[in-house]
């Protein structure tokens, strides 16, 4: 199945974890081939309404739900990010930390919103997803947090200094 869905797309979509030939298929079917008629990734996750939402009355948030949907690929996708959580990915490691701070309903939406844009930037674009494992993300975020922190103690006028264990 994945020679045939290379030569119809002329991209292996299924090197994105969380997306076998089973979902490639119905997502080509669905947006097909060609998806420029979204001009971004942003356009093409509010048209799978995976994106946040922006009711705002009176410069007051009344809601940032995503949008209720009878689209089909987002319900695949949303299935596909739980069993992404499941595995020693880097998109796993994003879908268990997100879990564990904002809950596993929102975790699962931006995920598979996550997948989504994947997908756009491969059909769009040809870029071929290379995973970089659970470790390598779980590392860049641990030095995001560090610089943070860094700069935070800057603001306050304090240094950080790494602590020094000893054995």
């Amino acid at each position: 199945m994945r020679p045939v869905l290379y030569q119809l797309a002329g991209v292996d979509v299924t090197q994105i974890h969380g997306i076998g030939p089973y979902l490639a298929l119905r997502m080509i079917a669905e947006c097909g081939t060609d998806l420029s008629r979204w001009r971004t990734a942003k356009h093409f996750t509010s048209w799978l309404t995976l994106s946040p939402g922006c009711k705002i009355s009176g410069g007051r948030v009344l809601s940032a739900h995503s949008r209720k949907t009878t689209n089909r690929v987002a319900a695949h996708l949303r299935l596909a990010a739980v069993t992404v959580g499941r595995t020693n990915t880097a998109l796993g490691a994003f879908y268990r930390r997100l879990a564990a701070r904002i809950g596993k309903a929102k975790a699962v939406t931006a995920t598979a919103r996550k997948i989504a844009v994947l997908f756009y930037n491969a059909m769009r674009f040809g870029v071929d997803y290379q995973d970089p494992g659970a470790t390598h993300y779980e590392q860049k975020y641990r030095e995001r947090v560090i610089k943070q922190l860094h700069r935070r103690a800057a603001e306050f006028g304090f240094t950080l200094q790494a602590a020094v264990s000893v054995s």
